[in-house]
């Protein structure tokens, strides 16, 4: 009965992706701003590493993870940034890597900074059929595939990245071919690439000397999908430590009370180095199913440090 329903659920899940939301997403998307934005790179002052590890749907076989290698830094006396991201993303059968390399040039504007960003892609997408069960034999199936199927995709997008000291705007859209993503030698194209378009934005509004509230959002959308949307608002403790809550709008098709809400706890450990945990309760109807979601990311940034021995990272934002 439970190979039925995950059966079941990730059929839904593959229907709804021929046409609707196909990229991964995370909680933490404040620490991976580079996968979705190409003008971010270069925008935190200093070299920086980003890991992401995110396990969705916890209990439930096959079930979406997605492991992130994230670097960008400045060049040219800050005014161009380069970047580059790795990715593992699985669900199901279907296995997807991903190499982006973006490119922004940054030109001041007023207090803060833009960033006119672009980035060249390949993904490769792999279906292992092997791992599927079928009803009848399935070599009686001339529509089921056998083993091992592979298919490596280019694409190109662009972004506009603004930031200061206050915050933080975003607009973007990083995949813009839409691609033919079928394993069929057929003519017909049955599925293809989707494009997101991306908008996030974040502000710092101090309370007092040692906390700041920091609200921030992002904004998916696309074609003939729902709006997907997540907002969050986080405590910062002596501008160290954060706790913060995030609520992601969608999930069933019909409605209902949203997709999940999301505990974030992180902590700039030394001068270099943050870490953040989180957590996601999940509210759509698959949470019958799952016991939530989990995700964990590790950012270190280099810095040569000041005359007095004291500064060993460059600028240490949060954002």
């Amino acid at each position: 009965m439970k190979n039925i329903i995950t059966t079941t659920i990730f059929l839904a899940v593959g229907i709804v992706a021929l046409q609707a939301q196909q990229q991964p997403h995370n909680t933490q998307f404040m620490y991976y701003k580079l996968g979705y934005n190409p003008g971010f790179a270069g925008s935190q002052e200093a070299p920086c590493v980003t890991c992401i590890y995110r396990q969705q749907w916890l209990g439930l076989d096959g079930a979406p993870s997605i492991a992130v290698a994230s670097f960008n830094m400045p060049l040219n006396n800050q005014r161009v940034g380069i970047g580059a991201n790795l990715f593992r993303h699985t669900i199901g059968i279907t296995t997807m890597y991903n190499a982006d390399l973006a490119y922004s040039y940054r030109v001041r504007l007023g207090k803060g900074t833009l960033g006119l960003g672009v980035q060249g892609s390949l993904r490769s997408m792999e279906h292992d059929f092997a791992q599927t069960t079928a009803t009848q034999p399935k070599e009686q199936d001339g529509s089921i595939p056998s083993g091992m199927r592979s298919k490596t995709l280019f694409n190109f997008g662009a972004g506009l990245y603004y930031n200061s000291d206050k915050g933080y705007l975003g607009l973007s859209a990083p995949r813009l071919l839409e691609n033919n993503t079928d394993f069929t030698d057929a003519d017909v194209v049955v599925s293809r690439e989707v494009q997101h378009v991306y908008l996030m934005g974040g502000v710092t509004l101090p309370l007092n000397e040692e906390l700041s509230l920091r609200p921030q959002a992002l904004l998916k959308y696309a074609a003939n999908a729902p709006v997907d949307f997540d907002a969050n608002v986080s405590l910062a403790i002596q501008n160290k430590y954060i706790v913060g809550l995030t609520y992601r709008l969608g999930g069933d098709q019909d409605g209902g009370a949203g997709e999940s809400l999301d505990l974030l706890v992180a902590a700039q450990l030394t001068n270099n180095i943050i870490l953040g945990i989180s957590y996601d309760l999940t509210l759509s109807a698959i949470k019958d199913y799952s016991n939530g979601s989990i995700e964990a990311s590790v950012r270190y940034c280099f810095g040569k440090g000041d005359a007095t021995g004291e500064k060993e990272y460059v600028n240490p934002r949060f954002f």
